[in-house]
């Protein structure tokens, strides 16, 4: 964890450089402002010392524009300042938020089966919403509250050294408590966050979920987990509540201690002559003016503590390595050809591989498809063939070249997925096609609803094409969101397919038909078919045999099931031959 001077450097640095105009036309609004605000202060002494014995009434008259006038400044100054800090905060938090998703889009995958998507749109959403406090009105009372007690400081030493010297006593007491407690409460706001994040993403996938939870009868189960995690946070904000408490606390007492020892202290020197009630009166308002800004650093001392441990933890974030900062950036613009797996091996975790020493090739217009039993390495090998995945040993080859020398993002333009249980936006289903290729025309999007047989349904809604299907396609059936999914890909028009149980969720009838446009879509295009109903897949140009995370057999479905084999195995088994 970074210490609070570093993080206010790099604050500093990143933050407030880069915004130096703003920061500066915002100083001299802060110093226009607070200057106003001592002119009423001043003026008490005169008023009373001299104005009211002498029954000046034109003085009194002219002091009150002067202070009216000072009171206009103030008010327009003030406004001026936060319409433009904050204006600035909010946008400096658009910025942010932009750029901490655009980070996370450009993660691994393995950095997501790892993280609760919960947990990350906390800290999209809320942990930068903190850097308000540093541009923002946060930023404004600490410089102003700074400028004003060092102009009432130098005021006060002016009427009365003594008695500035007795009100310091007190201050100088709260600020060592201060110190105290805002040290020991950064990393409570630092870990309010973590907590948060994670309460927040437990009932992210649970509100996901809710026919998972409803359907095993599960709510008392989430609503222990979800109350538990909301205690934490509870203990969490109780604890920072406690040291704020002090803090607020101590600052009453010895502003209380202050102002009585300065009255009882005053009235003795006004007795024996030593100072006049105006100028008593006038160090009081001043005095007041060092005190409240002093004080009020306590609200903005916790603001920039939770600023700064929100903006560590989008740090942290920001730091996390790309996948496209590691990838190669040699260009891949022409067609894809032959993809070769060579010796690649692969490990979720240390010395426990999945995949082990796999050799194969795909190449263009042929239909390779993985079989064998749950856990045999089917989806990781695909996987690394998407590119979700780097392998741990060996390595994958396209046309020729190493996949680590190529261009992430031009390999991926070239790639289209069809999954077992494919992903559905929130949205129209016209929306969800036009997701992989927005300029798509609409004789094109015709033909991909077509093909994949979703106009036969489509027609059927009142809003046709326009119908909102909601969050994962929740208003389709399980085989309208799969031809939904395969008419994606057919727009899309990828010339690397990857189809994970593409026709798993299709009634027979269904299937047939999907048959028929996985038939017209996989020409032309290296296609790799994960499937494990092995019926789906005997017109493939190669069937793969993976066990334990190593291909035993491999060939055309006539050949492996003339030879007797594991394949044959699973096939007899499945068909009930």
């Amino acid at each position: 964890m970074s210490s609070p001077k570093s993080s206010l450097k790099k604050a500093f640095k990143t933050i407030i450089i880069p915004r130096i105009r703003v920061v500066i036309v915002g100083l001299l609004l802060i110093i226009v402002s607070k200057s106003a605000s001592f002119v009423a202060p001043m003026a008490m002494r005169s008023f009373i010392d001299e104005l009211i014995p002498n029954q000046d009434l034109v003085g009194i008259k002219n002091l009150v524009i002067i202070v009216l006038i000072a009171l206009v400044i103030q008010a327009v100054t003030s406004f001026m300042l936060t319409k433009l800090v904050s204006v600035q905060a909010q946008y400096l938090i658009t910025e942010l938020r932009a750029e901490v998703q655009r980070k996370v889009l450009s993660l691994p995958v393995r950095f997501f089966d790892n993280t609760q998507s919960g947990a990350l749109v906390s800290r999209v959403m809320k942990d930068v919403e903190g850097v308000k406090s540093l541009v923002g009105t946060g930023l404004v009372q600490l410089i102003g509250g700074l400028f004003t007690a060092a102009v009432a400081f130098v005021l006060l030493i002016r009427i009365s050294p003594p008695l500035t010297l007795f009100s310091l006593a007190p201050l100088a007491l709260f600020a060592v408590v201060a110190i105290k407690a805002f040290s020991v409460v950064r990393p409570v706001f630092r870990e309010r966050g973590k907590i948060e994040a994670e309460v927040k993403g437990r009932l992210t996938e649970t509100l996901a979920g809710i026919r998972i939870v409803k359907g095993f009868h599960a709510e008392k189960s989430e609503e222990a987990s979800f109350n538990k995690g909301i205690h934490r946070l509870f203990d969490n904000i109780k604890k920072s509540m406690i040291y704020m408490a002090l803090v607020s606390s101590s600052s009453i007492l010895l502003a209380g201690i202050a102002t009585t020892v300065i009255t009882g202290i005053g009235g003795y020197y006004i007795i024996n002559d030593q100072l006049t009630l105006g100028a008593f009166l006038q160090f009081t308002f001043l005095l007041g003016l060092l005190i409240s800004p002093i004080f009020q650093l306590t609200s903005v001392g916790t603001e920039i503590t939770d600023a700064l441990a929100g903006l560590d933890r989008t740090e942290e974030l920001l730091a996390e390595v790309s996948e496209y900062d590691t990838s190669g950036s040699k260009a891949f613009k022409e067609p894809l050809e032959q993809l070769r797996f060579e010796g690649v091996s692969y490990a979720y975790e240390e010395d426990q591989l999945v995949l082990k020493d796999i050799n194969l090739e795909v190449k263009r217009g042929e239909v390779v498809a993985l079989v064998g039993t749950s856990g045999a390495g089917k989806s990781t090998l695909a996987s690394i063939a998407a590119s979700y995945l780097t392998p741990t040993q060996g390595s994958l080859w396209v046309n020729g070249n190493p996949m680590s020398d190529l261009s992430l993002s031009d390999y991926r333009s070239k790639l289209g997925v069809v999954l077992q249980d494919d992903f559905l936006f929130d949205g129209t289903l016209k929306e969800n096609l036009l997701f992989v290729k927005p300029d798509a025309s609409d004789n094109a999007l015709e033909e991909a609803l077509k093909a994949a047989h979703v106009k036969e349904f489509v027609d059927r809604f009142e809003n046709g094409i326009e119908t909102v299907i909601g969050e994962r396609g929740v208003k389709l059936s399980g085989g309208q969101r799969q031809r939904v999914a395969i008419a994606r890909a057919l727009l899309a028009n990828p010339e690397l397919l990857i189809l994970d149980e593409a026709t798993s969720s299709l009634d027979t009838e269904s299937e047939a038909l999907i048959q028929q446009s996985l038939a017209t879509l996989t020409k032309g295009r290296a296609t790799i078919v994960i499937a494990h109903r092995l019926s789906t897949i005997r017109n493939a140009d190669k069937i793969v045999v993976l066990e334990k995370g190593e291909i035993v057999e491999q060939g055309a479905h006539e050949d492996l099931f003339e030879k007797k084999g594991r394949y044959f195995d699973l096939y007899t088994r499945q068909a009930k031959i």
